[in-house]
């Protein structure tokens, strides 16, 4: 090992004696740094991590190794030294070490040399570390196994510009195996394997932050393998072939080779099974099984079954992502100790495998656009999980699966939350799982199935449809026991029923051609459980399809199946017609606010816009959510009040301000409302004002420019103080429903000031920086006249303002003094209600003091969640806003003691913004960035320099069997 280190301490020396290492090292640092900040644009990217560092390096670490190593054997061979390197008493495996660790120290300084550009982002926004301590280990096992072509290659010639394309070519050859390019023209089972020996995707969930040891021996068997076959070509220059015993010696060289190679291919077919040793750098175990999954695996009664249905031929950006769901499969199948059973199949190899799946549970292909650079296609493909427990079963198709982001680079597809989503589904088929006589059991009066059908007039390709209708019908009457009462109707002929039709359900006659000259009815209605419910059959639904929209149906109609939210939202009055205008052209009806919320809901909840003008929220209303109530009547103003008092779970969108984006400018209006009267009753103010903050977030803003004699308008993304970026040191982090969060913005938020009445306990959620302050003025549109650098400038005391609170406990009620508005006269309006005495028979019914396991959470930003900021969310650099929607969904799951749910969503990944900078910021970080590297670098080049000492003779310990 000594011998080892002497040659290693001279081979590193000799790099830094020559403008070597400063020229590589520096030619490798530029074009990281360019790659981060230009090709990446980490900046436009707004996220907290290194991962575009990562996802270069395999590329660019080739150049590097192959300009460092091509000249390490290449250059002896040229010098004539290598013959005497042989002679000397060295055994040959302890040069290619000593050769093999220099190299490695090398690219490992190389590494240390970017170290700027992480601790640049520390600076700028909550960096998660583990990720970054991983990504430079695998990135070193990397380079060490490129080191080790390297130094094979060079040993085969004395030309070092051979050795380098050699090199080169080699080494990318490796790295595009596994390349989305050409896994995409061979099937999936092809695609694995070639994933497995490619070093770029091998170094896929590297750059995550998840060190597998499947990848890792990857690394090291490869460069074993490397470095025995450089000792092989070195050691049998040794020999003498001429020789019989030295043929016998290169045999017997070149088998030890061959079974090395053998061992480095069956370690890593040994390894690729195991998917527990891995382990997961990220701070919140973004990509591991998390406890509450291992719970509720445990807590099954029943087999679970997961099925991947995957094509081999499939969109080229979904194919990566088909291992990461089989790794994560398999992880749920061995915490599930043998109540998970995990199964994979294509579809499209199987026929009867395809029109089965299609029949029973709805799973068809779905059509993808794919090309290349010859030619354009169609590819029908799978791309589903199905989950079955008992009779239950649900898909997740690759729209529930994935999410695709898009940047002014690139467009990256990536898993949603693939743990949270599948741990979601199960928790909600094993809740499910009860048998449809339960269900009807539980109806309070028997539920009535009405098809309403005109079989003289249905089209051709509704034929079948009635009888697959009766089928399904007369299966859940024999189960339903007399709780299900099954009827067929042909309201062709009945003018009267038609009309009731088209009053109570909206149903009206289907058009069979264009001109709708024959019409026909087909419509299935289900009265149950107080509510009626439409189900509108298609002529493409399978029998499944059917079974499984009226079981949903039943479910609903089933108390206590699904929590309830309720949304109240004030819906916006029509505008007058244009007389000027033919009705086809007149603008269509305002439409109320909170619509992209209502939709995202769905997905766990079932979601009532309530109307409160009774006076009353439905008892079927677990959480009521208030958002721009406009100025709602003492009857609204009850029914929430009493709602609460009920121990219910309110959620109050209550900001002064509401944004009207229309006609190219922003303006706000201050929002007058009797919630705000409700809020102080129960201990919250909310301020007539809009809070303004230096840690922003940006906002695209319509700004006017002289260009000319002409003045135009352009959209820029400009740092916007009404966007206050609030991050965790201004969150309440005991609180669960800031779980998983990383940053919210309140746009358009107004302060709130809290003084909870007695038996209520309050906890502060957000606050703003220190250096916020207020406008009352109502202008939110920058004044680049005034202030041309920013827009904005602070005015009035600067400190940290409250934006959310959570209160729980015994709530004074608002009409606890006062009159009761459903026993107020006909002809009162609210505030003479108000004003009356308080007579026993006026106030006799109403709960003056809630439960005290009644909450209330107030957000001061009417528009967190507005369809305005969904939709800028989801456009790109649109992440800093995602917050805000988890925000709300877990306060929802909060207030419905849903904790389980918070877990499994705060182990997905999420993304870390960073600070609001503004372009000269930006720019100047990227300088900085660029300075401090080239400092690094100048230092590491000339430090050997200043300690050199002039080597006479290398002291090497006698080899074994030599004579000294």
């Amino acid at each position: 090992m000594r011998a080892v280190m002497i040659i290693a301490r001279k081979e590193l020396r000799s790099y830094f004696e020559s403008p070597v290492a400063l020229i590589f090292l520096g030619i490798f640092l530029l074009a990281t740094l360019f790659s981060f900040f230009g090709h990446s644009s980490f900046f436009a990217r707004n996220i907290a991590d290194v991962r575009p560092l990562f996802a270069w390096l395999p590329l660019l670490l080739i150049f590097l190794v192959a300009a460092i190593t091509m000249r390490q054997w290449a250059e002896e061979r040229k010098m004539g030294t290598l013959e005497v390197l042989l002679t000397l008493p060295v055994q040959t495996r302890d040069l290619v070490l000593g050769k093999f660790i220099a190299g490695s120290l090398l690219v490992a300084v190389a590494l240390a040399l970017t170290l700027a550009i992480p601790i640049m982002v520390s600076w700028l926004g909550d960096l998660d570390w583990g990720p970054v301590v991983g990504g430079y280990l695998g990135a070193l096992l990397l380079g060490a196994s490129y080191v080790a072509i390297g130094l094979c290659v060079s040993s085969r010639t004395d030309n070092q510009v051979v050795s380098l394309m050699l090199t080169l070519v080699i080494a990318t050859a490796i790295y595009l195996l596994g390349s989305d390019q050409l896994t995409q023209l061979f099937s999936n089972q092809v695609s694995d394997v070639l994933r497995a020996l490619g070093t770029g995707s091998r170094f896929t969930s590297i750059e995550r932050g998840v060190l597998d040891l499947r990848d890792l021996g990857y690394y090291v068997g490869l460069s074993v393998f490397f470095l025995a076959l450089n000792w092989y070509f070195l050691e049998s220059e040794r020999i003498d072939r001429d020789a019989a015993r030295g043929r016998g010696q290169a045999r017997g060289l070149l088998l030890l080779v061959g079974l090395v190679g053998l061992n480095a291919i069956a370690f890593s077919i040994w390894l690729a099974p195991v998917t527990a040793l891995r382990v997961d750098m990220t701070e919140r175990g973004e990509y591991s099984i998390s406890r509450v999954t291992v719970e509720t695996l445990a807590a099954l009664d029943e087999p679970l079954a997961i099925e991947g249905y995957f094509s081999e031929r499939t969109h080229p950006l979904l194919a990566p992502l088909v291992p990461q769901i089989r790794d994560l499969l398999a992880e749920y199948a061995i915490s599930g100790e043998g109540r998970v059973q995990v199964e994979f199949a294509d579809p499209n190899a199987d026929e009867a495998l395809e029109q089965e799946i299609g029949e029973r549970y709805g799973i068809r292909s779905v059509p993808f656009r794919v090309a290349d650079r010859h030619q354009q296609a169609v590819v029908n493909s799978y791309f589903h999980v199905l989950v079955r427990y008992g009779d239950q079963f649900e898909t997740l198709s690759f729209d529930e699966l994935i999410e695709v982001r898009v940047d002014d680079v690139d467009l990256e597809v990536r898993l949603r939350n693939l743990e949270y989503d599948l741990t979601r589904t199960i928790k909600r088929v094993s809740q499910d799982f009860q048998s449809m006589e339960s269900l009807f059991a539980r109806l309070p009066e028997p539920a009535k199935l009405s098809v309403y059908v005109t079989p003289d007039s249905l089209p051709q390709d509704f034929g079948e449809l009635p009888a697959r209708i009766r089928k399904v019908a007369r299966d859940l009457e024999r189960v339903a026991h007399g709780k299900l009462i099954f009827e067929e109707i042909d309201p062709g002929g009945d003018r009267g029923l038609r009309e009731q039709l088209a009053e109570s359900y909206g149903i009206r006659p289907l058009a069979v051609d264009l001109f709708g000259r024959q019409t026909f009815y087909l419509d299935l209605v289900l009265e149950g459980g107080g509510k009626s419910q439409r189900i509108m059959p298609r002529s493409d639904l399978a029998e499944s399809d059917l079974r499984s929209a009226i079981e949903a149906a039943v479910r609903r109609a089933t108390p206590g199946q699904l929590k309830t939210v309720g949304l109240f939202t004030q819906t916006p009055l029509a505008p007058p017609p244009n007389p000027q205008l033919p009705p086809q052209l007149q603008p269509p009806p305002p439409q109320p606010d909170y619509r992209g919320l209502e939709q995202l809901l769905r997905e766990d909840y079932e979601v009532a816009k309530v109307d409160l003008s009774s006076g009353t929220v439905p008892d079927t209303v677990d959480v009521l959510v208030v958002g721009k109530p406009g100025a709602i009547g003492a009857k609204e103003q009850f029914a929430i009040d009493q709602f609460l008092m009920r121990g219910g779970k309110l959620i109050a969108l209550a900001g002064r301000y509401v944004i009207d984006p229309g006609r190219g400018a922003l303006q706000a209006t201050q929002h007058e409302s009797p919630l705000f009267d409700l809020l102080q009753t129960w201990g919250v103010t909310v301020e007539s004002a809009l809070l303004m903050d230096p840690q922003n977030a940006p906002f695209p803003i319509p700004v006017e420019e002289q260009r000319g004699m002409f003045r135009m308008q352009r959209i820029r993304m400009l740092p916007y103080p009404f966007f206050p970026d609030i991050r965790r040191d201004g969150f309440e982090a005991s609180h669960p429903a800031l779980t998983g969060i990383q940053n919210v913005t309140m746009p358009w938020a107004s302060p709130l000031s809290v003084s909870a009445p007695d038996g209520v306990a309050s906890k502060t959620l957000l606050t703003s920086s220190a250096e916020s302050w207020l406008n009352s003025t109502g202008s939110i549109e920058p004044d680049f006249r005034r202030y041309p650098d920013e827009g904005f400038a602070p005015s009035g005391e600067q400190a940290g303002r409250v934006l959310a609170v959570s209160l729980e406990g015994s709530f004074p009620s608002h009409f606890a003094e006062r009159a009761s508005p459903l026993f107020a006269a006909e002809g009162d309006t609210p505030r003479e209600t108000d004003a009356q005495e308080a007579a026993p028979n006026a106030t006799g019914r109403t709960l003056k003091q809630s439960l005290p396991d009644a909450r209330l959470m107030v957000l001061g930003s009417a528009e967190i969640v507005s369809d305005l900021l969904l939709q800028l969310a989801g456009q790109p650099g649109g992440e800093t806003h995602r917050g805000d929607l988890q925000l709300v969904q877990n306060l929802l799951d909060w207030s419905v003691e849903d904790t389980d749910v918070l877990s499994i969503r705060s182990t997905g990944a999420f993304a870390r913004t960073l600070r609001p900078l503004s372009e000269s910021e930006a720019r100047g970080w990227e300088i900085a960035s660029y300075a401090a590297t080239l400092f690094m670098l100048i230092g590491v080049t000339l430090a050997p320099r200043r300690h050199r000492r002039r080597i006479r003779a290398i002291p090497l310990p006698p080899r074994a069997g030599a004579s000294s």
